[in-house]
């Protein structure tokens, strides 16, 4: 067991990954898909709940603490006018990387959408009318809990950060006789970073079972109709990762990128197997933290907003959709619908939830913006939906990437960054 330990967490996560996978193409070869679904998958299930149990918890408590830390009501306004502008920023950029991926390598091109699956276009039929009914008005009302303890119980992450913003700001301003609470939710925050880092133990097993279960259920046969779909969405967000993330830490704020990327390698990994942002903010916390010097009282504020509207993985893969679906329709776009596309994926992908496949389902909206039928889009988005687990585990990669990006670069700007830390090979 001494000898599990010594390895770093990281390279268990990544040792994981590649014999989860290798294990499932075996299992799908040998015709025991049963076998990886009954026995294999639940313990990757095990692993995401424990994951998701700490969201909520670890969420209210880290911002509630961040928000303290602050101790100016004033100076959480400046952390979070920066942190907002960097998100819409790096959005922008990604969409556009996208529709530029998209027209160089034209993956819609010989495409026959209306080779989806019946079945698969029914169930996403069912599914799309019932989040079409909700309106942006009410989206944004939503923000706002009407009961605090119902937000909690259904995890809702945006009103659980709009109930802990206002409660920290509360304990502020109660100054001596918030003191007791104040006390108490930094102590909280501490149990709960802890209790992440006893979870994050379990990561390698999790894993493994996760990636088994994709490979024996889905395999690499799927990759021959989407390959060049494949292609340019990993290719863009490698480019995204790298020079756009890498540039913010190495040019924008003149830090070692390398120890960037080290630091926030096991987030990643989790990311790539659970495909959620919202599952691995846990972990993305404790890396950002632990590993790059970043204050709990900024990565407690920046990183949760972060999982919730920071979403370039997905704004690159709204880009290459609509490209995907012009092309495989023969629809040739005007430079207006290339902006349009733009604008509308730029503002689809903050209102995206942190789970997996919530991208694929804002594609069929964005489709429409260029003249896409509603019958077409549905096609469209059957025809990827199989393949999508596969896509959207390197989106999930992307977008926390780019939160621990975001939330460096904030604390840099607002002093709370420990350079001596960062600079210092993580102990992952």
């Amino acid at each position: 067991m001494g000898l599990w330990f010594k390895i770093p967490l990281w390279a268990r996560v990544i040792g994981g990954l590649i014999l989860g996978g290798v294990f499932g193409l075996v299992l799908r070869n040998a015709g025991q898909e049963a076998f990886v679904v009954t026995w294999i998958k639940p313990f990757g299930d095990a692993f995401v709940n424990l994951i998701r149990m700490l969201i909520v918890p670890l969420i209210f408590t880290t911002l509630v603490a961040g928000v303290i830390a602050m101790g100016d009501p004033k100076r959480l306004g400046s952390l979070g006018l920066r942190t907002m502008l960097l998100y819409m920023g790096t959005t922008a950029f990604a969409v556009t990387l996208g529709l530029v991926m998209g027209t160089i390598l034209r993956p819609g091109d010989g495409v026959d959408p209306s080779t989806a699956g019946i079945d698969i276009q029914q169930q996403l039929a069912s599914q799309i009318e019932a989040s079409s009914n909700v309106t942006l008005t009410q989206q944004l009302l939503a923000i706002i809990p009407s009961n605090p303890i119902a937000a909690f119980a259904e995890a809702d992450v945006l009103a659980i950060i709009f109930f802990a913003i206002l409660f920290g700001v509360g304990i502020l301003m109660s100054g001596e006789k918030g003191k007791p609470v104040s006390n108490f939710m930094e102590s909280a925050s501490d149990v709960m970073i802890r209790l992440t880092e006893i979870v994050m133990q379990t990561a390698p097993i999790g894993v493994f079972a996760l990636m088994a279960w994709v490979m024996a259920t889905q395999g690499l046969g799927i990759l021959q109709n989407l390959l060049m779909l494949a292609l340019a969405l990993y290719v863009a967000c490698i480019i995204q990762i790298v020079f756009v993330y890498g540039g913010i830490i190495r040019i924008v704020l003149g830090l070692p990128w390398i120890r960037f990327f080290r630091g926030m390698l096991d987030a990643q990994a989790v990311a790539y197997s659970t495909s959620s942002s919202a599952a691995t903010l846990p972990v993305t916390i404790a890396c950002v933290s632990d590993n790059l010097g970043v204050k709990k009282s900024v990565a407690g504020s920046v990183l949760p907003l972060g999982a919730t509207i920071n979403m370039d993985g997905t704004a690159i893969y709204l880009g290459l959709v609509a490209l995907f679906a012009a092309q495989a329709l023969g629809i040739e776009l005007t430079l207006s619908d290339y902006f349009m596309v733009a604008i509308f994926a730029t503002m689809a992908s903050i209102g995206a939830a942190g789970i997996p496949s919530a991208g694929l389902f804002l594609a069929y909206s964005v489709l429409q913006t260029f003249g896409v039928t509603q019958e077409q889009s549905l096609l469209i988005v059957a025809f990827i939906f199989p393949f999508d687990r596969l896509l959207d585990m390197m989106r999930t990669v992307t977008n926390i990437t780019g939160d621990g990006a975001v939330a460096t670069a904030v604390a840099k700007w607002q002093g709370d960054l420990d350079e001596e830390v960062f600079r210092t090979p993580a102990k992952v």
